[in-house]
């Protein structure tokens, strides 16, 4: 188990951006696993925007993932373009989020029953906590500079045994 969780922070020390990236993918999920109460509301409050604002979220928040993978290749240097284009997506989706939550504000200032449909207050609540992670997110992935020393500073080798106790070795080619 102990080598399992050591094998892991290495795979982490390698690729510190797998963190923001786990975090981003929570966030795109949690999303789309609740697009029914978004539907629902969107069908039943039926005011201005709501729907582009909901495709808006749905799309940039799979294009988001998108770019922040493009943004970190494999061996190669960051591509600032790609993160800063991942930023405006961000902004877009936590903006079309409250442009939503405030049609459904308006909706519940009106007076209008949301007892009877229990989708539009969890549609507030979903937006509420996938805001919360797309935050956590775009702060793990602004702070990367500077958590990657600190992940790169945890001792990850093995001590082994006899390892001490080796003398010089030969490299001159001359035989023994």
């Amino acid at each position: 188990m102990r080598e399992f969780f050591r094998k892991r922070l290495v795979t982490l020390k390698r690729k510190p951006h797998q963190i923001a990236l786990v975090v981003l993918g929570i966030a795109f999920v949690y999303f789309t696993l609740n697009l029914t109460n978004f539907s629902n509301t969107t069908a039943r409050v039926n005011r201005s925007g709501m729907g582009l604002a909901q495709f808006a979220m749905v799309l940039f928040s799979t294009l988001s993932v998108v770019c922040f993978m493009n943004a970190f290749p494999h061996r190669k240097k960051v591509r600032i373009p790609m993160l800063v284009l991942m930023f405006i997506m961000l902004a877009v989706i936590v903006a079309a989020g409250y442009v939503y939550e405030g049609q459904i504000n308006g909706y519940i200032a009106d007076g209008m029953d949301v007892v009877k449909y229990p989708s539009i207050l969890s549609a507030k609540h979903v937006l509420h906590v996938h805001r919360i992670i797309l935050i956590v997110a775009a702060a793990l992935t602004a702070l990367l500079p500077v958590y990657t020393p600190l992940l790169r500073a945890i001792n990850t080798n093995i001590d082994v045994e006899g390892n001490g106790e080796m003398g010089t070795i030969d490299i001159s080619g001359e035989d023994a």
